[in-house]
């Protein structure tokens, strides 16, 4: 786990191919179908033959909800298990995380946060979980932040937003993905490409701070840099 732009897809891909796993994701926008720029999902031809799970899951504008993520998630865990791999839950939504490794109970009862901005439910991890936690210096996480935006405002995202639009409304688009947004806004000609790109910048920037506030109430995780994870897998 960790922010977005930290590098969790690229390092998940090589510890997989070394220990024989298969990756889950745990990304709340990466369900969508059709939604793959803006979402940053990694094409097929990325994921250098490791099964990918927890993508193109729901039709735009579907529900899916922490309980169904969960209810998925494990029925994904078993069939690995069965075919005697290692599932690898990889992403940033903490949410889903969390559901899952501490394993919450949803129905009746909603999961809310205590006095103190915990979820009470968080208590030992509930099955043999490792945590880890992609550990990446604010100036690197930047550049690649900035890098990634460079990459992502081409045609297929403006092909994605416009679809995007269509089933759900303009107001609606950043539950989706903060770069459809400012695409959007760059299509209608509110605002020019340099400066839809500044200010996906920044709101990805923001994302990143709020999830690293999420992850870092978790005092389970193991945070280690990129070169520790490879060591540490042997990769």
């Amino acid at each position: 786990m960790g922010p977005t732009g930290s590098g969790k897809t690229g390092i998940s891909i090589k510890a997989a191919k070394k220990i024989g796993g298969e990756i889950i994701s745990a990304d709340s926008r990466a369900i969508y179908k059709g939604l793959d720029i803006g979402t940053a999902k990694p094409l097929p031809s990325d994921r250098e033959g490791v099964p990918h799970f927890g993508f193109d899951l729901v039709e735009i504008g579907e529900r899916f909800s922490a309980y169904d993520y969960k209810k998925y998630a494990e029925e994904k865990i078993t069939e690995i298990q069965a075919r005697g791999h290692r599932p690898m839950v990889v992403g940033g939504t903490g949410l889903y995380i969390d559901a899952l490794v501490y394993d919450y109970k949803f129905g009746p009862r909603k999961v809310k946060k205590d006095e103190t901005g915990e979820y009470p439910d968080r208590k030992e991890v509930c099955i043999n979980y490792l945590l880890i936690g992609v550990k990446v210096d604010d100036v690197v996480l930047r550049q690649r932040l900035m890098e990634r935006v460079n990459k992502m405002f081409v045609q297929e995202l403006f092909d994605e937003c416009k679809k995007l639009v269509q089933r759900v409304g303009e107001e609606n688009v950043r539950k989706y993905g903060n770069v459809y947004e400012f695409a959007w806004r760059y299509m209608k000609g509110e605002i020019n490409l340099d400066e839809a790109k500044r200010l996906n910048f920044y709101a990805d920037w923001h994302l990143a701070k709020r999830q690293m506030t999420w992850f870092k109430r978790n005092k389970k995780i193991k945070w280690m840099e990129t070169q520790e994870i490879e060591k540490f897998f042997g990769v």
